[in-house]
């Protein structure tokens, strides 16, 4: 059974603000490696490319034959939980805080041993388990084993509920449900367990299908918000902005045609103003507000969501200014997970590839659903990862863009030819 605590007590104004307190946020440079891994849900471990050695934890040189030809390669994380132990005592301030732990030796299948945390539902040793990489709330890789069958939630264990953020009794902003991919996401949300949503509409004069069946979701509360009027943000965010839990911007403005079909720059700027500047808005009135809840017990700020494009890593020539305006919107985000990290706050990029909708009308096959796209992010709060790439054309994309990204440039500008 999950145990979601209630939201606490209004605070107590004259009482002591809590600072956020974040495990250990240092690792060296090859250690990163597994992070970037865990950042996209996976498990990756070093592997020689001499002698075949699987190592942990990361080295510069193989263990075994020193080597330095590694590769980080994908692994299964079967194994057995060979020993475990309850810490009582910590010297880190977040742990102590947090005491105790279960921590415990899994010896893989692949014949390496790694330390990580045990979640409740794991059985005594000797026993199956299963290793999976999340990330920490300090955005690091953290190893967690998991029963070898079913999946629990991490929200379950209490320990390993900061290293999720389940939509699970959140209170959640979507700042644009009108469009198809933001009435997806809204019943993905509602269907999660999400306390309440408000449903950002700007133009409200303007009849989107199918957005009236929203109202009837009990969780459902819509809003006027306009993400191209700072106004607007600014008005919203000083009425919940103290209440929100998880951001998810779901704002898009997506006009095709290449830079040479097209005229002037009004529709470009059209754009920016909503993919960039409407980010850039949304950030400046709810981030501080986040960071200022990133201590509240249980219920703290624990996310924010961006829906970008895969575009956004490579320039798609049909599509250009609409990717230039993702790529600018990317570069942000990073920017954004840089401040809110500090607080235990995560971001959470998604770059799915085309999606159904009027502006990919003539994109070939595969195309996402918007009912996909909103699972991808569902799972994405779930899991505990910061970049997830939604659809097989996102998927090899960036498989592409990771091993040539001038071949994957190349290949893209011949669809104008």
């Amino acid at each position: 059974m999950s145990q979601v605590a209630k939201r606490p007590k209004r605070k107590n104004p004259v009482e002591r603000t809590r600072q956020p307190t974040l495990p250990p946020p240092t690792r060296s440079r090859v250690a990163l490696g597994l992070t970037a891994a865990a950042a996209r849900g996976r498990l990756q471990l070093q592997v020689c490319v001499d002698c075949g050695t699987v190592q942990y934890p990361p080295r510069e040189v193989c263990r075994a034959c020193l080597s330095q030809r590694l590769v980080w390669r994908r692994q299964d994380g079967a194994g057995e939980l060979i020993s475990e132990t309850t810490l009582h005592a910590a010297q880190e301030l977040y742990f102590r805080e947090r005491l105790p732990w279960r921590i415990g030796n899994v010896r893989l299948d692949s014949e390496v041993n790694v330390m990580a945390y045990v979640h409740d539902a794991v059985g005594a040793p000797p026993c199956r388990v299963r290793i999976e990489a999340a990330l920490d709330r300090a955005g690091q890789a953290a190893l967690i084993a998991m029963p070898q069958t079913g999946r629990p939630a991490l929200l379950d264990d209490p320990k390993l509920r900061e290293m999720t953020c389940d939509p699970r009794a959140r209170k959640i902003l979507v700042s644009d449900g009108k469009s198809a991919v933001g009435q997806a996401i809204v019943r993905a949300l509602a269907a999660a367990g999400a306390d309440l949503i408000w449903i950002g509409v700007a133009e409200p004069w303007k009849q989107a299908a199918g957005f009236d069946g929203l109202r009837e979701l009990p969780q459902a509360k819509v809003v006027a918000l306009d993400v191209t009027d700072s106004h607007s943000v600014r008005e919203l965010a000083g009425e919940i902005g103290g209440k929100v839990d998880i951001v998810v911007n779901t704002n898009d403005c997506h006009r095709a045609f290449s830079l040479a079909a097209r005229r002037g720059v009004e529709t470009a700027q059209l754009e920016m103003d909503i993919n960039y500047f409407g980010l850039l808005r949304l950030a400046q009135e709810f981030a501080p507000a986040l960071k200022a809840r990133a201590a509240d017990g249980t219920t703290n700020a624990i996310a924010w969501v961006n829906v970008l494009s895969i575009f956004a890593l490579a320039n798609y020539p049909p599509h250009g200014t609409y990717s230039a305006s993702k790529a600018a919107a990317f570069s942000l985000s990073q920017n954004l997970r840089a401040e809110l990290r500090p607080a235990g706050v995560r971001v959470i990029n998604l770059f799915p590839g085309p999606v159904d909708d009027e502006w990919d009308q003539l994109e070939m096959p595969p195309k996402l659903s918007p009912a996909t796209l909103a699972a991808a992010l569902v799972d994405a709060l779930k899991g505990g990862v910061e970049d997830v790439y939604p659809g097989d054309v996102a998927q090899d994309w960036v498989a592409r863009n990771l091993e040539n990204p001038k071949a994957l440039e190349r290949e893209l500008g011949e669809t104008l030819r």
